[in-house]
């Protein structure tokens, strides 16, 4: 990545200054936000991506947790708590932070977190860009497409198979959506698959199959699982098993 886009959260200033002081010595990072309060920086959040958050937990107002709580999994980066209570260790690792400074940290040990840090992200980085190559790839393999027949009240329609962008299982249906339209049939998702282009459409959770050439990026997120953004904005979740499974048949 060209620089690790770092945002810190801390309601102390002098927190703030010497985590920006530390980190100007880190070649790779750049701090593209600095606030002194989770609203703040939860609404920063929200419309700016981010690779690594430091967030203290106790705030005024929203503390970090809250702040965790109330930002969309695709938005959150990589979280190292800096706190001076050592009783909230437990509970920010349920939350899958990365790591957690306790105040004061020393240099030698704020080194060492940014370093595992750095090595982290990039082989996340690895992976998407791995992933997205396969992709691209498997893009290029087009059978003849099918259609789907669509029955509403007094009308029948077709969709062409190349035509959806994604499917989503909604109890006994599966939702079609086809650009800004969506249509149900009633059918299941394992069957639905068996009858789909295989070279085109990929399951990538077991309620989501999407199709590959709808597919724009690859965010990393928590546990090997990614976030999916398609080319219309739209963002699907690759959890970790259908991951290796298509890592294992577009490596074939």
């Amino acid at each position: 990545m060209p620089h690790i886009r770092t945002v810190i959260i801390d309601d102390e200033r002098l927190a703030r200054q010497r985590i920006r002081r530390m980190l100007s010595d880190a070649p790779g990072f750049a701090v593209d936000g600095e606030f002194e309060n989770s609203e703040e920086g939860l609404a920063y959040l929200e419309s700016n991506p981010a690779d690594l958050l430091f967030l203290d937990i106790q705030m005024p107002g929203l503390d970090g947790f809250g702040l965790l709580d109330a930002l969309p999994p695709e938005r959150t980066p990589m979280v190292i708590f800096v706190t001076a209570y050592d009783e909230y260790a437990l509970r920010a690792f349920e939350v899958h932070a990365f790591d957690y400074l306790l105040k004061p940290f020393d240099q030698s040990r704020f080194e060492k977190t940014i370093e595992r840090a750095r090595k982290q992200l990039a082989s996340e980085e690895r992976n998407s860009e791995k992933l997205l190559t396969l992709l691209n790839e498997f893009r290029q393999r087009n059978q003849e497409p099918a259609r789907f027949a669509i029955k509403t009240p007094g009308r029948l329609f077709f969709v062409r198979q190349e035509d959806i962008d994604w499917m989503e299982a909604a109890d006994n249906y599966v939702s079609l959506h086809v650009g800004p339209d969506t249509h149900l049939i009633r059918e299941t998702m394992n069957a639905l698959e068996q009858r789909l282009d295989s070279h085109r459409f990929l399951r990538i959770h077991r309620s989501t199959i999407v199709n590959a050439d709808r597919i724009k990026e690859l965010r990393p997120w928590f546990h090997g699982e990614y976030i999916v953004l398609l080319k219309d904005g739209t963002e699907l979740t690759l959890s970790r098993t259908y991951r290796e499974r298509i890592l294992s048949l577009l490596g074939n």
